[in-house]
């Protein structure tokens, strides 16, 4: 894994940003939760000049308002083949496969992880994803997997290997 190569990483939301539950309010309002960690680490990686791109499978208004707050890159909601974007993306950006990430949890992220050279799952993965992965996080989604992978980054980006 050639971390200091990456350029992108594509990132799902539910089962990795967030551990996966989902809560409702009274009058069927939705809430998620997402690791303050993780967001930072998102964050320091655009500043580093990594793209973080966002990709659910979902569609409400709280991802898009969670990656605006973070300045991500680009979010793409409601989106069932994320392999078919994740290809147009790295085509439209002249990026090769070996310069992207992509971090998932389950089935429907499979396809995606396959086009990227660093396909990662949480260590709360379904197994589906967990074979497709080169790597698998000691932290499980939504308690600090994205910052783990973001600190990887960081370190072979930074002369003293450092994440800062």
């Amino acid at each position: 894994m050639n971390w200091a190569a990456v350029k992108v990483v594509f990132c799902d939301v539910d089962g990795v940003m967030t551990d996966g539950g989902i809560y409702f309010g009274p009058e069927g309002q939705l809430f998620k939760r997402f690791n303050i960690h993780d967001g930072y680490g998102m964050r320091k990686l655009v500043e580093a000049g990594v793209k973080v791109i966002v990709i659910s499978a979902d569609d409400n208004e709280i991802v898009p308002a969670r990656a605006s707050r973070l300045k991500l890159s680009e979010v793409h909601m409601a989106i069932k083949d994320k392999a078919a974007l994740v290809r147009q993306i790295l085509a439209r950006d002249g990026l090769a496969r070996e310069e992207a990430v992509f971090i998932g949890d389950d089935e429907i992220d499979v396809p995606a992880m396959r086009e990227v050279g660093i396909p990662v799952a949480v260590a709360s993965a379904h197994p589906s994803a967990k074979a497709a992965a080169v790597y698998i996080t000691e932290r499980p989604g939504g308690h600090g997997a994205v910052r783990e992978v973001c600190d990887l980054i960081l370190a072979a980006l930074t002369p003293n290997g450092s994440a800062g």
